[in-house]
């Protein structure tokens, strides 16, 4: 394998552009439209990429890859929780900052597409 990218699956991009691109300081790429909107767009930042897609796009590209109800959960890892929580403070707060048993201290919001995004910080070895 050489890459894993997520590919977040939204009724609307543009609702979440500002979580990404604003709070988290990811940059759009490509940019695919569907309609009148945003079909698909990829998000990069330091070398990480996220993907996003509508339910719509999927559905007229190809149906068979629409995943079912749910949403997703991303998991990512950062060196500066503080800096995160105030980068994220305007978007709905699932779990408050909390140490966990692996080492870690963590928070977990929604970003406005209905996903789970925890991000955590471990101690200074870098060890959970």
């Amino acid at each position: 394998m050489k890459k894993l990218t997520p590919i977040l699956v939204v009724d609307a991009i543009e609702p979440s552009l500002p979580f990404w691109v604003d709070a988290l300081g990811f940059t759009k790429t490509v940019e695919v439209p569907h309609d009148d909107a945003l079909g698909f767009v990829i998000l990069e930042k330091d070398g990480y990429e996220v993907m996003m897609q509508t339910i719509a796009s999927m559905q007229a590209d190809v149906p068979a890859t629409v995943p079912p109800a749910g949403g997703s959960v991303l998991f990512l890892e950062i060196e500066d929780l503080a800096a995160i929580e105030a980068a994220v403070a305007d978007y709905e707060l699932l779990v408050a900052r909390r140490k966990t048993f692996y080492g870690a201290e963590e928070i977990f919001v929604r970003e406005p597409g209905g996903n789970v995004v925890g991000f955590a910080q471990f101690g200074a070895d870098g060890e959970g």
